[in-house]
């Protein structure tokens, strides 16, 4: 059955305006325009009853008015396989990455699934026992336990270390567990991807690590669409491989900002907050698909980037209520020269529990958090009268939380080429003992 043809009849930047005389095409259906390059428009929306809004994703200005469409029937999909892996691409699932496309065959006979899928997936964790992954970090081993199949979000403002702390759990965690890794760059630095593709090469990683980049250099709909990309090919290696998945993606907040600037050229009005008016069912959407169920697990750690250092922002939050852990990293603890700088009053997580960690892990984990928050109220004090006017046990209590808070810091192996300092890996059990030895 041939399908109906549409012509351009409004170019407004990324927004194409295509008016169809017969079938209209669906939601989230990819067009070409009948044009050397073929340029590929998805549909966002529908107008008026004869108008797809359409959305320009490669940015390609060579469209002109009066231009003929065509309907492809389909939506945006990308190609599944083993063949991803190791490899670099954008959200249309091109390599990036200096390297040739897959050849024609090979992309005929792989899988092709749409990017956008129904939420109401099998996600069942019934079956699934929890599983701890050692990061080989003290601080984050024992505060915010990375549980297979879970979500753990790295929170926190400019420059404190959100990509540096995810490039070293990528290193040490899927060098650990043998897990195939699935990289999402969203709308960060491209030199931050360089650096982290040239050290997953380094550290032999390559081999079991797919990536999507869409960095800030790219228009607002690949940046907003790179992020379901990598989720596609992680719920094939999950459902269809029957694998557990790490899924890395940095940073979540970019998704939010590439979704409001698409809604911002689409003429949609902002939420109170000044935020897209879709944010929540977006965030939603894309948050309920990394999932586990009976085939295998997608383990996710998504960096949050905290705008002005305000964590009370409502995408911030927003973004928190769907994680199961929170590290936040503080400019204050950057500042004192403590690697990494996670603030540990503010970062929490609902997996700490004697069920998971274990009772001996768990009590030491309350010891702990007591003995810091009272170092935090004697702080006050100390600076008034002084640290000889405290009890015996005040002054007892202070030192342990100092050693404490030195004991956290550590040096990190995707670093030791750029500082000469070697890199330090502590398993749990070594973090635990040196923990007892501070505090009992």
């Amino acid at each position: 059955m041939s399908m109906s043809k549409g012509v351009v009849r409004v170019l407004k930047d990324l927004v194409i305006k295509v008016q169809f005389d017969a079938d209209m095409p669906e939601l989230n259906e990819m067009l070409f325009v009948d044009n050397e390059a073929q340029t590929p428009l998805l549909v966002s929306s529908l107008d008026k009853g004869d108008i797809a809004v359409c959305l320009n994703i490669a940015g390609d200005r060579s469209i002109k008015k009066g231009a003929s469409v065509k309907r492809s029937g389909h939506s945006l999909e990308v190609p599944l396989g083993n063949e991803m892996v190791g490899r670099v691409w954008d959200a249309m699932a091109r390599p990036i990455d200096g390297k040739p496309q897959l050849p024609k065959e090979t992309l005929d006979k792989m899988l092709k699934r749409p990017i956008f899928r129904p939420n109401f997936q099998n996600t069942s964790l019934a079956s699934r026992p929890d599983e701890i992954l050692e990061t080989g970090i003290k601080v984050l081993d024992f505060f915010t336990p990375f549980v297979k199949g879970r979500k753990i979000g790295i929170v926190g403002g400019a420059g404190v270390g959100k990509t540096v702390l995810t490039m070293e759990m990528i290193n040490n965690v899927a060098t650990g567990s043998g897990a195939l890794s699935i990289f999402a760059g969203i709308g960060e630095r491209i030199r931050e991807g360089h650096e982290l593709y040239k050290t997953l090469e380094e550290n032999d990683l390559l081999k079991t690590t797919a990536m999507f980049f869409g960095q800030m250099n790219e228009n607002p709909v690949q940046r907003s669409l790179i992020g379901l990309s990598a989720i596609t090919l992680a719920e094939y290696f999950r459902d269809d491989q029957k694998k557990d998945i790490l899924l890395f993606a940095d940073n979540m907040y970019r998704y939010i900002q590439a979704r409001n600037e698409v809604t911002t050229i689409i003429d949609q009005t902002p939420s109170e907050g000044g935020y897209e008016p879709t944010i929540f069912s977006d965030v939603k959407a894309l948050q309920d698909r990394l999932a586990s169920n009976e085939n295998g697990s997608i383990t996710a750690l998504q960096t949050i980037y905290v705008p002005a250092d305000d964590t009370s922002d409502p995408a911030v939050q927003m973004i928190q209520h769907e994680l199961d852990s929170v590290i936040v990293l503080s400019r204050v603890v950057a500042a004192q020269g403590i690697r990494p700088s996670v603030d540990i009053g503010a970062s929490s997580s609902s997996l700490l529990t004697p069920e998971i960690v274990g009772e001996r892990h768990y009590l030491l984990s309350v010891r702990v958090q007591a003995i810091l928050q009272k170092y935090e109220s004697l702080k006050g004090i100390i600076a008034i009268i002084g640290e000889s006017e405290l009890s015996n046990e005040d002054r007892d209590d202070y030192h342990k939380a100092k050693k404490l808070i030195q004991y956290f810091s550590q040096q990190f192996n995707v670093m030791e080429k750029r500082t000469g300092i070697p890199g330090e890996h502590h398993t749990r059990e070594d973090t635990l003992k040196g923990i007892e030895e501070i505090i009992v």
